[in-house]
């Protein structure tokens, strides 16, 4: 290419790349697979590599990470977090031996960890007590997360010895918890997340903190910034020091000084990959010795004394020869891709996902195509792209459905959704999957009633809605497969004792959108029966301390339905209990914790902190881990430190344990 040509092939890159990045790092919402984005990204470092003069301050090989979202207070990084260099081939990871060799004037030994496909954080502790919590952002300036990342339960709020340090570790969402987080947003019409890493982030980056601790996340924490001040002089130390403090740090990590022992190392996590319950995408090599580690010192963006080696991505080609479309309880529609069957990732693949109708559009695929597959987060098999070359001539855009294929109603788009949803209420597909919910243990918990049963009840048409399952009788289930005598009596006598169970209960059991179980027990409390509910205004509804008015309004657009209210109606009229009949938590007219965004700190003499953050909740509060301009009310003990000096600059409210003890007991007032 002469200068003109590399001139706009550089704008090319530097403007698509900067767009992944964005898509990746801000959004967590990836719009391509990594190792397309690595290719983009190499091809960009050799062309500047071959001409330096065209290297520019805006170019993404300049700058570390994402961008600092505007929702979060800055944190700068006394130290930057900068990004790793990356390598795919053995050969390369061997030139990369060879240059350290070179550059210290011998062999050296390395320590060597697996890459975890998750987010970057940093951790700071003084005299042993959690204080803070950032992501990388770009490496300068990150975000405080730290009212987040007390939710995390393997970090320690407290150190087993009282240090002042930082260290940095990786926050990732294990494999479980990303299938389970991605199952309930689809069942919500929600957008899925592609992979841990982006779960992880997007669940990291939440503004409440309180979705973050749903969300399962754990840690691995390997680096010790302030190493020299504990005497910890390489990487290996660094890490079973940290580990005696109470990080949770990886048992993988091990020092080896030859290439050879490094490759196998490599292949033996290739092979055990999919086989550990978190995401890896590759290893990491990191000079052992600290002090080296200094003396080889940084570029722009990345340590000289380490590499990460990437994994090649595993993909499998198959055809597509059917798209079926199936329903949740909540109506959504979700379309999978039935496929000849093909080996990815040491299982036999002939199903994917295709999460939604916009991913169908999105990637164009049609019925007939020749697909790449991969396994998002090693677990969920997915279709990467379309193989356009192999596509026959002719081809149809995959149809999408405008009927539900269960009842024939009408499908719809709601509002944000990019799933089509079926809003009958007595469309039968949907039914079956709210039985078994309407069963299941947290909501009416009918001992014995699974979806195998419901399924019988079903094609024996005995149940059309859950008020039929109180209309069951001993003929009716002795005609089920396996059921004597005592099985049928035990069921009957499981699904009557449901009719006295608390409002809660129903209201989680009627499958209502938005509404879990914490919601049903909030509302059942708050309004007491379900016709106060029923009746209840949209800003009553949203005003109850973590509700809001997405609840609000699915709750309006639910009990607005008229088969809504004739089923409430035949409930009642088989004596199903619509009342709140368990003890009151929330205490509204507790004006000193209720609506209150509160801090604890220091050590309290009478309180175990956990116990205390519970009682509080129970009583309106919302607790946070951080002062902010947000915070109503610090609750201050002994020692308590910069969170004390930071609510007094802040002008925030702060009580001792004495006034603590009076306002639980209601004595005193906040002026």
């Amino acid at each position: 290419m002469n200068i003109e040509d590399v001139q706009t092939r550089l704008t090319k890159l530097k403007a698509r790349i900067t767009e992944l990045s964005n898509a990746y790092y801000t959004k967590d919402a990836p719009l391509v697979e990594d190792s397309e984005y690595d290719q983009l990204y190499r091809e960009l470092e050799e062309l500047e590599a071959e001409h330096p003069e065209l290297v520019t301050n805006d170019s993404p090989t300049q700058k570390v990470g994402g961008e600092v979202l505007s929702d979060f207070s800055k944190v700068t990084h006394d130290v930057p977090m900068l990004s790793m260099g990356d390598v795919f081939s053995l050969e390369e990871l061997e030139e990369f031996d060879q240059r350290m060799q070179k550059n210290i004037g011998n062999k050296t030994d390395y320590n060597v960890e697996l890459k975890i496909d998750g987010l970057a954080l940093s951790l700071v502790y003084e005299n042993g007590k959690l204080v803070q919590g950032s992501t990388r952002g770009d490496g300068v300036i990150g975000e405080d997360v730290t009212a987040n990342i007390m939710t995390i339960t393997d970090i320690p709020k407290e150190l087993s010895e009282p240090l002042t340090l930082e260290v940095r570790g990786e926050c990732y969402m294990p494999k479980t918890s990303f299938g389970k987080l991605n199952d309930e947003r689809e069942n919500e019409g929600l957008a899925t997340f592609a992979n841990p890493r982006n779960a992880a982030a997007g669940s990291l980056r939440q503004l409440d903190p309180a979705v973050t601790k749903k969300r399962n996340l754990s840690t691995f924490i390997y680096t010790l910034v302030n190493a020299d001040d504990f005497e910890v002089s390489t990487q290996e130390e660094a890490i079973e020091f940290m580990k005696k403090l109470g990080f949770h740090t990886n048992p993988s990590s091990k020092t080896i000084n030859d290439i050879a022992e490094i490759e196998n190392y490599i292949e033996l996590y290739q092979e055990k990959r999919d086989s550990l319950e978190y995401g890896i995408d590759g290893i990491v090599l990191k000079i052992n010795d600290l002090a080296l580690q200094q003396e080889l010192g940084n570029t722009v963006k990345v340590p000289r004394w380490e590499i990460a080696y990437k994994f090649p991505p595993e993909r499998s080609e198959t055809i597509i020869k059917d798209i079926e479309w199936t329903i949740g309880r909540t109506g959504v529609l979700t379309p999978t891709a039935v496929m000849d069957p093909v080996q990815l990732a040491g299982t036999t693949v002939s199903r994917a996902t295709l999460h939604n109708e916009e991913m169908i559009k999105d990637k164009d695929i049609r019925i007939g195509d020749t697909v790449l597959l991969h396994k998002a987060g090693d677990i969920i098999p997915e279709v990467s792209k379309v193989v356009i070359a192999k596509r026959p001539e002719g081809l149809e855009e995959a149809p999408i459905p405008t009927n539900c294929p269960y009842c024939d109603s009408e499908l719809v788009h709601l509002e944000d959704e990019v799933a089509l949803r079926c809003i009958n209420p007595k469309c039968p597909a949907q039914i079956k999957e709210g039985l078994a919910h309407f069963a299941s243990r947290n909501a009416m918990n009918i001992d014995g009633l699974g979806p195998r049963i419901v399924e019988q009840l079903f094609q024996k048409e005995m149940i059309k809605d859950v008020s039929d399952l109180y209309k069951l009788t001993f003929d009716d289930l002795s005609q089920l497969e396996g059921f004597k005598e005592k099985s049928i009596n035990n069921l009957l006598t499981a699904i009557n004792n449901t009719k006295n169970n608390s409002l809660e209960k129903l209201l989680y059991g009627l499958g209502i959108r938005h509404v879990g179980a914490k919601a049903a027990k909030l509302l059942a409390e708050r309004f007491k029966d379900i016709d106060t509910l029923m009746n209840a205004s949209k800003k009553e509804v949203a005003d109850i301390n973590t509700i809001g008015e997405t609840i609000a309004d699915s709750l309006h657009a639910y009990f607005s339905n008229i088969e809504v209210q004739t089923l409430i109606t035949e409930l009642k009229d088989v004596n199903v209990n619509m009342s709140y009949t368990g003890s009151t938590t929330i205490n509204s007219n507790n004006e000193h914790f209720s609506g209150k965004t509160i801090v604890i700190t220091g050590t309290l003499a009478n309180y175990k902190r956990k116990e205390l953050a519970e009682q509080l909740e129970e009583l309106g509060a919302k607790i946070t881990g951080s002062v902010t301009k947000n915070t109503d009310l610090l609750i201050a003990g002994e020692k308590a430190g910069s969170k004390l000096d930071k609510a007094k600059s802040l002008d925030v409210a702060i009580i001792n344990e004495k006034m603590l003890d009076g306002y639980l007991s209601d004595t005193q007032s906040i002026d």
